[in-house]
């Protein structure tokens, strides 16, 4: 009996899906749990090769899909068996929450780091430095720029590095 992959963790999900897409996640879900073609998938997910394949080549690039490949003896063609593995999620998941963290520990210095100005027009946000080039007027539309306070924005990114810390 073929089973459908189900995966249960909705981050998990989430994550698979921000990798191959909406489509791309429709398809994993259909994928049985055996060892196919990528023509093979197309035809049981009823989905385009194209598409398959692109899925099939990000899950590979990101250690969530493996393959086999076998030379056929009379034509020299290679087919590609593909399967999805799914048991380094939980090494994968926290190498993502690890650079999120890193990358959010550098938005948070960055913002303390620097005075910040706007436009009030086109929303544009400006460092000290660049609204004193721009003599604090926007070279958009010459408007006089305006003070940002970003404390907000200091604690939210505060409250999240706690949060992944926890988590990590």
């Amino acid at each position: 009996m073929v089973v459908n992959l189900k995966i249960k963790d909705p981050i998990l999900q989430k994550y698979i899906e921000t990798l191959v897409g909406k489509k791309g996640y429709a398809i994993v879900e259909k994928i049985p749990n055996d060892e196919l073609t990528d023509e093979k998938i197309a035809e049981v997910t009823d989905s385009g090769l194209s598409l398959v394949r692109k899925t099939l080549f990000t899950l590979y690039e990101n250690r969530l899909a493996t393959y086999r490949r076998e030379r056929d003896d009379s034509s020299g063609w290679l087919t590609y068996y593909w399967r999805i593995d799914l048991s380094k999620t939980d090494q994968l998941l926290k190498h993502e929450a690890k650079k999120l963290l890193k990358n959010l520990q550098q938005r948070l210095a960055f913002e303390q780091d620097n005075m910040f100005y706007i436009c009030p027009n086109h929303n544009i946000r400006f460092i000290f430095e660049d609204a004193t080039e721009n003599d604090f007027k926007c070279p958009e539309c010459g408007i006089e720029l305006q003070y940002l306070e970003n404390k907000e924005l200091i604690n939210a990114l505060k409250k999240r590095i706690e949060e992944l810390q926890i988590a990590i």
